[in-house]
């Protein structure tokens, strides 16, 4: 307990929780599963006992479908002496490890279910016991309280630096802002004393630059101003839902934002654009065979788009079923569109847009 409770950082919480869990308990194999906002399925897997190369080989993490599904449904221990004789082992992907002996316990947070706790292959052939599940469960308890006072942590820190943000949103405004503006009325007022006309169009497309570098230092100001503490951060899930993927996919896909994407779009469409960023990495990891991925998304004239393009094989015909059509209808279903194509240079692009109600630009 002390050793989970020394941590402040989340993700190492996490990671030490599991492996200590799993050592706890003399588990071959341990994974701590993170549910989602919609409690229905895993946002996060983070394992012991199985290193990167097998992670590859077996591919995308698990969502918490079959035996792993069960304590999502159910959130209370479950034990199993043989997982594979239970109806609901299914789901395994053809070059998973076997895995026997089966322990589960949900983890807890003020009385909502943060996450689940797995082990599998008690060593010694053995299978787990009464004493491995209580003290599983203490464990857990551990961990929930844990993990509360990482988030606590992180929040602080976030409060802590609210006036920073204050301060570098009203730097940003009076010196970067007025500067940029005052070079660009510069070379717009030279623009007539050059007589080389390639000399005129190299100027005005600085020019343009400088009105797109204006805008984008100007959406940054309208977001430091606005962040909600300690509410939804939408950049900040989308950013975690890229790290995450990187686990599938191999790399870190390049996160891009435009526009006052925390301010404009609420719970509901964020629900949603979460969701089809997510299965859009997958679909990329799946299938795609990419070495680089950029997710862009932006909120632009009441708008909200999200694209992904990646630089693998391109659109196949193959690229059909629930995944593609699951995207279709969230778009849809808000007045929206969805498609895909060939990306600008090689390989797929993806484009998700919806319109926003009282979107301030």
């Amino acid at each position: 307990m002390l050793t989970v409770g020394s941590q402040l950082d989340l993700h190492a919480v996490l990671d030490t929780i599991i492996s200590t869990a799993a050592e706890l308990v003399d588990a071959t194999y341990g994974a701590l599963g993170v549910l989602d906002q919609s409690r229905t399925r895993l946002s996060d897997f983070i394992t012991v006992g199985i290193d990167d190369e097998l992670h590859k080989v077996i591919g995308h993490l698990p969502e918490g479908h079959g035996i792993l599904g069960l304590l999502i449904v159910d959130p209370k221990p479950l034990r199993l002496p043989d997982l594979r004789e239970h109806p609901s082992s299914y789901g395994f992907p053809p070059d998973h490890p076997p895995m026997r002996s089966f322990l589960g316990v949900p983890i807890s947070i003020r009385g909502e279910v943060f996450g689940n706790l797995y082990f599998c292959d008690k060593r010694g052939g053995e299978v787990f016991t009464d004493v491995d599940e209580e003290l599983a469960v203490g464990l857990a308890t551990a961990a929930g309280v844990a993990i509360e006072n990482a988030r606590l942590h992180a929040l602080v820190g976030q409060l802590a630096t609210f006036e920073d943000r204050e301060r570098i949103a009203r730097d940003l405004h009076d010196t970067v802002i007025q500067r940029l503006f005052a070079i660009g009325m510069s070379l717009q007022a030279t623009v007539p004393l050059i007589a080389d006309r390639r000399a005129i169009d190299r100027v005005l497309t600085v020019i343009d630059d400088l009105d797109a570098t204006v805008r984008d230092v100007r959406a940054t100001i309208f977001e430091l101003h606005t962040v909600r503490i300690p509410g939804r951060s939408i950049r900040q899930e989308l950013i975690q839902l890229c790290a995450e993927s990187a686990r599938g996919l191999g790399f870190d896909p390049v996160v891009r934002f435009d526009g006052p994407l925390d301010t404009a779009v609420d719970d509901d469409v964020a629900g949603d654009l979460i969701a089809v960023s997510r299965e859009a990495l997958a679909n990329v990891a799946k299938h795609a065979h990419a070495t680089s991925v950029r997710l862009s998304v932006e909120v632009s004239h009441g708008v909200l788009s999200m694209s992904i393009v990646d630089d693998g094989i391109g659109p196949q015909r193959s690229e059909t079923g629930r995944g593609i059509e699951n995207l279709t209808a969230r778009a849809t279903a808000r007045g929206g569109t969805f498609h895909i194509e060939p990306g600008p240079e090689r390989g797929t692009q993806l484009v998700w847009s919806v319109p926003l109600d009282d979107v301030r630009d």
